[in-house]
């Protein structure tokens, strides 16, 4: 299977917002269309995508750092294609998008709801940092 991977065109945002929904990835205090926005060629961010042949987006990741740290989100690979390299040819794109910025240490959350996916990061070298993460709304919303 041949992949392209490259930055994600705002034409994608319905291909890549419906693969994000496929793999389970919203939630409804998230708007999956503006997270995708927001990122898209960013000073600071980006969405990739890997593509097949006829340019049917089959997976993606969300990147972004603040210089120190790089953080890769919304990881999804079309559920069809599950098993098959391609969650690490799009995670290894995302490690160089911030390697090419100079972001020494990437970090990114699993849902407690989503831990199925904690041994595929653990087989990319990803460990379990034990962290405390706090949150706190501050639009209204909690």
């Amino acid at each position: 299977m041949t992949l392209n991977i490259d930055s994600a065109r705002m034409a994608d945002e319905g291909a890549v917002v419906a693969l994000w929904q496929a793999c389970g990835l919203t939630v409804p205090y998230n708007d999956p269309a503006a997270d995708f926005r927001f990122a898209c060629g960013g000073a600071n961010s980006d969405v990739l995508v890997a593509r097949l042949e006829g340019d049917r987006v089959c997976a993606s990741a969300m990147v972004g750092h603040d210089g120190h740290r790089g953080w890769i989100y919304y990881v999804a690979v079309d559920p069809t294609l599950q098993r098959q390299g391609v969650g690490s040819e799009i995670m290894s794109a995302a490690e160089a998008w911030l390697k090419a910025r100079d972001v020494p240490k990437v970090q990114l959350l699993v849902r407690e709801t989503n831990t199925k996916v904690v041994a595929f990061y653990e087989k990319l070298g990803f460990e379990v940092a034990p962290r405390v993460v706090m949150s706190k709304w501050i639009d209204g919303r909690g």
